[in-house]
């Protein structure tokens, strides 16, 4: 007998439609879990986004006020798929409301608000989940088996990057991503959140940081220089003419870190490098292997061993989570696939009524990380991770 979760959506975008598409196939794909979702509501402000998600992926019904859907007494699950700022009010009406919820990273404009929004809904006794999907790729899965039974023996290094040049071109526009009221932090917040998080998911706790910055491309075309348009600006959208503004955070960050286990690395974003296009890659090194992965590439793993050097293995139904997807070895899986997993994860966590993760409490370990180094941009010098010791 199949269990079904009530699911709202807030926010309609490009990453609302991901989710919504998620929770349909998590059905699927995870037939033999017996849980399902059903999705009763989705909210966006703009009317003709709300409506066609409604048409294309089967709500119940739509609506332009995002509290109809923490309001609707059918919804157990809110799932929060708006930019940053946001956020905090958002989470603190679901929870208020004993609504389990999911948040898209980095949960909170800075590692205050993230604490904040943790406190609430560890408080209210809601279930939680955050979008770091690239966790779940059979080959990520795989590497930190290997790092968990020691195969790669004590971990001495961690190096990760997420260089993605979607704002490379000056002439993108000054959309909420680049602007720190509305995102918070700029780079950090949208790629250092994943890396910082697989540092931690793969090495364990960070203990001390020290990083630097810089905003590359100073000043944009507004969003108004574009045609108005019912559809969400693109991270790429650009402009050929219209008033500049100011960026008012990051393009880049790099940082050196030292873990709680004495392994060391380093970590590194850009949004606006020229020539990479999606390189999220992660190198770890043991005293007896190594592995290394890149998202380009994400079907496989390369793994090190003293006597035999490397050999790249390939994705297959012995590895966590391919049989879902594909019988067959080399028969990979893709971005969507990993938001599959991402949401069937979460509604097992609710149907088993426990937390699991990467629920808020991780968000948290990783705003920290990334609080830490935006200290030390001030100071110029190493700071302490709050909790980084354990």
């Amino acid at each position: 007998m199949k269990q079904t979760i009530g699911v709202g959506v807030i926010g309609m975008g490009w990453m609302g439609t991901v989710h919504s598409r998620a929770y349909l196939a998590a059905a699927d794909r995870f037939h033999d879990s017996a849980i399902q979702a059903k999705l009763l509501i989705c909210a966006d402000e703009v009317e003709e986004r709300a409506k066609e998600a409604k048409e294309r992926f089967g709500f119940e019904t739509y609506t332009t006020r995002w509290q109809d859907v923490i309001a609707d007494p059918r919804v157990q699950v809110v799932n929060i798929a708006t930019p940053n700022y946001m956020h905090l009010e958002f989470v603190k009406a679901a929870a208020a409301a004993r609504k389990h919820v999911f948040c898209e990273k980095p949960v909170g404009k800075d590692a205050r608000e993230t604490a904040e929004i943790e406190r609430v809904a560890r408080e209210a006794g809601v279930l939680t989940f955050v979008g770091y999907n690239y966790r779940w790729a059979p080959m990520v899965q795989y590497a930190r088996q290997l790092i968990r039974d020691g195969k790669l023996g004590k971990v001495t290094h961690f190096r990760g990057r997420f260089l993605a040049g979607y704002a490379s071109n000056p002439q993108t526009v000054l959309s909420w991503r680049f602007q720190r009221e509305f995102s918070g932090s700029g780079v950090s917040g949208d790629l250092l959140s994943h890396v910082a998080d697989m540092s931690l998911f793969l090495a364990g706790p960070i203990q001390q940081v020290v990083g630097n910055r810089e905003t590359f491309i100073k000043r944009r075309p507004s969003v108004a220089s574009l045609a108005q348009s019912a559809a969400p600006v693109a991270h790429s959208a650009a402009a050929t003419s219209g008033p500049l503004q100011d960026v008012t955070n990051e393009d880049y960050v790099g940082a050196l870190v030292r873990f709680a286990n004495g392994a060391h690395g380093s970590l590194e974003v850009c949004r606006v490098i020229q020539g990479h296009k999606c390189d999220w890659s992660f190198e770890v090194e043991g005293a007896q292997g190594a592995v290394s992965w890149n998202f380009e590439r994400m079907n496989e793993l390369n793994v090190f061993c003293p006597d035999d050097g490397y050999t790249r293995i390939v994705s297959g139904p012995a590895h966590p989570f391919h049989a879902h997807f594909n019988p067959a070895t080399g028969t990979g899986l893709g971005y969507d696939d990993l938001k599959t997993i991402e949401a069937h994860q979460f509604l097992k966590s609710i149907a088993e009524k426990r937390q699991g993760e990467p629920g808020f409490g991780e968000a948290l370990r990783v705003a920290k990380v990334m609080g830490a180094i935006e200290r030390s941009w001030e100071t110029q010098s190493w700071q302490d991770v709050e909790g980084g010791s354990s």
